[in-house]
């Protein structure tokens, strides 16, 4: 299959014709003088941009604020209001499926090819949540990556947590892409580490743990996991998410913890808006921001990249499923520069869950996002939502603004 995107622009301003065989870039020509009886996009010289990504989401529980508000706004009260709700009957299979067909076609028309989604598993649900996720997902056959983790719930570990670890067995053998959980929420966190890799080494799959959820400077989880991978030898991905405490410690604690991480070859997601929402709510005076120590782990050479997390339910009452939300945060809380902001919500995301990175090249998978701006760092601040999503060459998404001013004449 060919297709020509004509009259592109390109983040150096250079107007090009992208030539597109099989789903990878084949040619890159001066407007214009493309030829051939191939079907042709007039792209009106909007910006062309590598698709945008989502390492980190929660489909299970997307959308469903209105109905399940968090009173107190803060980690703990966001359990609660989930479990009150199951408890209800709030959460059904079928409502489950619609809210995630939904969100997932939110982070479509807003640029993104690919997610990775965690979903919970353990507890009185067992792994039912991850049988609605996969029935969501198969609605998206050649629109979306989609990568589902098993968000094992705690405990995982001793005699109370032998039913958490049963469901976990049950999510993999319903076919989950990587193994998740929460250990420093588990009474024994290196346990949990240790049964995680020893799952997912079974299992033959990456593990993405979420990791250090809190401001408090003692507990510091991601040390002992990047050791465990490292002493382990484990063969597969592996990601942080979250790793809020590490913001926490002192710059030498920080550069420290970093080169381990790097040196265990574990990847970061750093997620501002959830984490800017549920953290700090103990420190009224100079509230710390609840991010990683994003710097300090770039400059270990840490891969980081960012998402989300959790759009419009307990955790978040807010959120637009548009990664270029996040990128705005990175640039504002975490003092990225819009470019590297861009990165982080684009091929970071997809290096940092196995995927391959794009770009405007020979060869690259025609993974684009075109978007109405002049820049980057407007496409971020303005984000219009005039967008043309592509995944491997295909047209799968649209949308155009339309504004107007009516003055009195």
């Amino acid at each position: 299959m060919s297709r020509v995107l004509r009259d592109a622009r390109l983040v150096d301003g250079r107007r090009v014709d992208i030539e597109i065989v099989d789903g990878l870039i084949c040619g890159v020509h001066d407007s214009g003088t493309s030829s051939g009886d191939v079907p042709v996009d007039d792209l009106a010289s909007w910006l062309v941009l590598p698709a945008l990504a989502e390492p980190h989401a929660h489909l299970d529980n997307a959308l469903i604020a209105e109905t399940v508000p968090n009173l107190r706004g803060d980690l703990q009260g966001a359990f609660e209001a989930g479990d009150a709700a199951a408890a209800a009957g709030q959460i059904t299979h079928d409502g489950t499926v619609a809210r995630a067909i939904q969100a997932i076609e939110l982070l479509l028309i807003h640029g993104a090819t690919a997610v990775r989604s965690h979903v919970a598993v353990g507890g009185h649900f067992g792994a039912r949540n991850v049988l609605a996720l996969q029935e969501a997902k198969s609605h998206f056959k050649g629109l979306i990556d989609i990568q589902l983790v098993a968000l094992a719930i705690s405990p995982m570990t001793g005699c109370e947590g032998a039913d958490n670890r049963a469901a976990l067995a049950s999510a993999v053998e319903a076919g989950v892409d990587l193994i998740g959980g929460c250990p420093h929420l588990d009474p024994d966190p290196a346990t949990f580490i240790k049964t995680a890799l020893d799952v997912a080494t079974d299992a033959g799959l990456g593990i993405d743990l979420h990791v250090d959820e809190t401001l408090d400077p003692a507990v510091l989880t991601l040390r002992d996991l990047a050791r465990q991978v490292q002493d382990s030898g484990f063969e597969h991905q592996v990601a942080a998410s979250h790793c809020v405490s590490l913001g926490m410690q002192t710059p030498e604690v920080q550069a420290e913890v970093a080169k381990e991480v790097a040196d265990a070859g574990v990847s970061v997601f750093c997620l501002p808006q959830t984490n800017l929402f549920l953290q700090g709510r103990q420190h009224p005076t100079a509230t710390p921001r609840g991010l990683t120590a994003v710097r300090a782990l770039q400059d270990a050479g840490v891969l980081v990249a960012a998402g989300a997390d959790n759009v419009q339910d307990p955790f978040n009452p807010v959120g637009r499923s548009d990664p270029l939300e996040t990128a705005a945060l990175l640039v504002m809380a975490g003092h990225q520069t819009p470019d590297v902001a861009y990165g982080m919500v684009s091929n970071d995301v997809r290096e940092g869950i196995g995927m391959p990175r794009l770009s405007i090249e020979i060869g690259s998978p025609a993974d684009l996002m075109v978007i109405d701006a002049a820049s980057p760092r407007e496409a971020i601040a303005d984000a219009p939502m005039s967008r043309r999503v592509y995944r491997r060459g295909v047209l799968v998404a649209s949308t155009d603004q339309q504004t107007a001013v009516h003055r009195k004449e």
